[in-house]
């Protein structure tokens, strides 16, 4: 019986590693074929964030979207299009959020602020915790008796009882 286990657990172990071979990263295939432009592809692709990781631009992502974006910015910087137009096109279809650097507006405020709020909130959180376990280790302690006192001093000194 045991050996029946191991060995389904031999086959589930060499089928999650032959698994792993369909994860390994693709080559990066060639956005466009002048360097110049190629370089403006990636330029444009990195300052839009894929909308489907969301921390990842869009030159860094796999994802079925951003590879249909990334095809998208292709597309209009053979256009001639310029990397603004281009940013303002996506930011017009997909809002600030596509852009990996928001800028600071109202809309965008929980995106900046919202880190440095729930940072503040847990500090807060631990202080109050902190407070609370000294306040109840303070109540629960209490004076040593005149006896305990001088047996813990004949015990510093080094007398036995």
């Amino acid at each position: 019986m045991k050996s029946v286990k191991l060995m389904g657990a031999a086959l589930a172990a060499c089928a999650l590693m032959a698994g792993t071979a369909f994860a390994a990263p693709r080559e990066a295939a060639p956005t466009a074929f002048d360097p110049i432009a190629h370089q403006r592809v990636v330029e444009v692709s990195e300052q839009l964030r894929c909308l489907v990781c969301q921390n990842q631009s869009i030159a860094d992502s796999n994802a079925e979207l951003a590879v249909d974006l990334r095809n998208q910015v292709i597309e209009q910087v053979k256009a001639g299009k310029t990397n603004k137009e281009i940013v303002d096109y996506m930011v017009e279809r997909y809002g600030d959020f596509v852009l990996y650097k928001p800028p600071f507006k109202a809309n965008t405020v929980i995106l900046w602020l919202g880190p440095v709020a729930l940072f503040l909130v847990g500090l807060a959180a631990f202080y109050l915790n902190l407070r609370r376990r000294k306040s109840a280790v303070a109540k629960t302690v209490r004076p040593l008796t005149a006896e305990e006192k001088a047996r813990a001093d004949k015990l510093l000194s080094g007398d036995k009882e």
